[in-house]
């Protein structure tokens, strides 16, 4: 039997993240809402299925899975969108007979197919798929959370953060590793050390306080934490990633692998490869990949009458029903030194922000400018900057990823169109 992961048109709720990744491909904790899934079912073959304007860069990010195809007589399709927990393991690893539909409300959770019922979905798949797609199978309703917005995987991520920490304690117990194997220089504070993980090649130096009162702190392979810089739990820093000298990493954030963070932050998610290096806080926030916040770059994630935090999800302004809620930044996108956001900012693909005061709370991808003047951020000098910023990574920017570029440049075109004026 296989698994197959898919996306469903919520996916879009995820924007301007998910303009260049499939939705399971976001972090909570520190690992994504796929591998999550892939790890309770680890007898099972694995498989994905995406929007299909991302399958080429997909089948790179992901060698040896299958992608966009099912080529087993028995399919286990699970949403990418679920909160993975162990209880799903318990409900679908039951050896099934007949086809079923998993849902909760209107949301498919999963699905379970065979024989003619497969053949026939799998010669009609969709990028998206969703109840419509079943007509005629069985229902049967569970009980299973989903992540439904940016800012629901924000306000999970500490408690996603202590469960894999919990995970990674039991494998070391086990095998009886020690947890400490960095180089921890003298003058360094472990609080709560029997709750830190400080991983082979890791660097702590001389001053770095790193708190495990309130929840565990896990310090990946390679990561360099600079003198008198503050960590406190549950936290992740990830591989080959810098903490700079007296930042203050609050609790609820991921710092994924070679990023550089300074400042102050809190309740961040950071994707692979992206800096905000310099003074400046940001909260209750999510970044993509390959995103540089200049000097003193800040974001506000709290109103000052306390009320909840409205915010844009496809073109729409909603209310997030969450008091904190800070700046979604997706993947390439840059702000200039001293730039300023509001509350529930959403900032595209692809942007460059800068000028004085605050940008609007929705930046179109590909926009040049900020809140006094913006045009269009030209597509071909977006990719050379691009090429620019990944080669400084020893990365090399491949085909698929250009016409990815491109292909995001013209399905956000309307959305440009309705905010900007030249």
């Amino acid at each position: 039997m296989r698994l197959c992961i898919f996306e469903d048109k919520k996916a879009s709720n995820f924007l301007p993240l998910t303009y260049s990744r499939p939705v399971y491909d976001l972090i909570c904790g520190y690992s994504s809402l796929k591998n999550k899934i892939f790890r309770l079912f680890p007898s099972l073959k694995h498989s994905i299925h995406c929007r299909a304007y991302l399958k080429n860069v997909s089948a790179q990010n992901n060698p040896g899975i299958l992608i966009n195809s099912i080529e087993d007589d028995e399919c286990l399709f699970i949403n990418g969108r679920i909160v993975a927990d162990s209880n799903l393991a318990k409900i679908f690893s039951k050896k099934k007979k007949e086809n079923v539909v998993y849902v909760s409300g209107d949301t498919v959770i999963a699905a379970f197919l065979s024989g003619s019922k497969l053949e026939s979905f799998k010669n009609n798949l969709k990028d998206c798929i969703d109840i419509e797609d079943f007509d005629g199978i069985p229902i049967e309703e569970i009980e299973v959370k989903t992540f439904d917005y940016v800012w629901d995987i924000i306000n999970l991520n500490g408690k996603e953060l202590t469960k894999e920490f919990e995970i990674q304690f039991n494998k070391r117990k086990k095998k009886n590793q020690k947890k400490i194997l960095g180089e921890i220089f003298d003058g360094v504070h472990l609080v709560n050390k029997k709750e830190i993980i400080i991983e082979k090649g890791a660097v702590v130096k001389p001053g770095v306080v790193i708190d495990a009162s309130n929840g565990p702190v896990f310090i990946d392979k390679n990561a360099e934490i600079f003198p008198n810089a503050v960590i406190e739990g549950p936290a992740y820093i990830g591989e080959s990633s810098k903490i700079k000298s007296a930042a203050t990493i609050y609790e609820n954030t991921s710092v994924s692998k070679v990023c550089k963070v300074g400042g102050e932050v809190e309740g961040v998610i950071i994707m692979p490869y992206s800096n905000k290096q310099h003074s400046g806080f940001i909260g209750h926030a999510y970044l993509g990949s390959w995103v540089n916040l200049g000097a003193d770059t800040n974001n506000s994630d709290l109103k000052n009458n306390y009320s909840t935090i409205k915010t844009y999800v496809n073109g729409q302004m909603i209310d997030s029903g969450s008091r904190f809620l800070g700046l979604t930044m997706g993947d390439h996108s840059k702000s200039a030194i001293n730039t300023m956001f509001n509350t529930g900012t959403v900032v595209g693909f692809s942007c460059n922000i800068f000028s004085s005061g605050f940008p609007n709370k929705f930046v179109p991808s590909f926009t040049w400018g900020g809140a006094d003047d913006s045009k269009v951020y030209e597509v071909e000098k977006g990719i050379s900057t691009a090429k620019i910023v990944m080669g400084r990574r020893n990365k090399i920017m491949s085909e698929d990823e250009e016409n990815l570029f491109r292909e995001i440049f013209e399905l956000t075109e309307k959305e440009r169109n309705s905010v900007m004026t030249n």
